[in-house]
């Protein structure tokens, strides 16, 4: 088996070395020795290296890409987490096309200013009520019971 240092891996795939060292720190990939302060990779980290680019541009974090990997660093892909981060995408996909085509429309809009037309204005306020909301969600703290404090009783 031939094992490849880091700027072997890095020509091959494209993938910064900087990177690479970011990935075997997290856990991603794993390295199976050194060649002097360089770190030797195996045949398989090439696919591995794949699938994380595969993963980073379909929206996974890292942490998600991470255990699409089974303990022997092979892919172990949840088949109902696909499905969920596919069903997520559609609804990426609605929102770019409804934009785009909102776009599309103000930029030939006939009306004197962007001001003055209606679907403009549509598209200002679906934008301002979806900041909000995702503000609001990233804020949101999860519920906790307290208990309620006794009070003493008056005698």
């Amino acid at each position: 088996m031939k094992f490849m240092d880091i700027s072997e891996v890095s020509k091959q795939t494209g993938i910064a070395s900087s990177a690479i060292r970011h990935y075997e720190e997290k856990g991603l990939i794993t390295s199976v020795g050194r060649r002097g302060l360089k770190r030797l990779f195996g045949p398989d980290v090439l696919d591995q290296l794949a699938l994380i680019t595969l993963g980073k541009t379909g929206g996974f974090s890292l942490e998600e890409i991470k255990a699409m990997f089974g303990p022997d660093g092979r892919p172990a892909l949840s088949r109902p987490g696909l499905h969920q981060k596919a069903d997520d995408l559609d609804r990426q996909i609605q929102t770019l096309e409804a934009l785009r085509d909102m776009i599309r429309h103000v930029a030939d809009c006939p009306a004197p200013s962007h001001m003055e037309c209606p679907k403009f204005q549509q598209l200002i306020r679906i934008s301002g009520r979806r900041k909000r909301d995702e503000r609001a969600a990233r804020h949101a703290k999860p519920a906790r019971s307290i208990p309620a404090r006794r009070r003493p009783s008056p005698s």
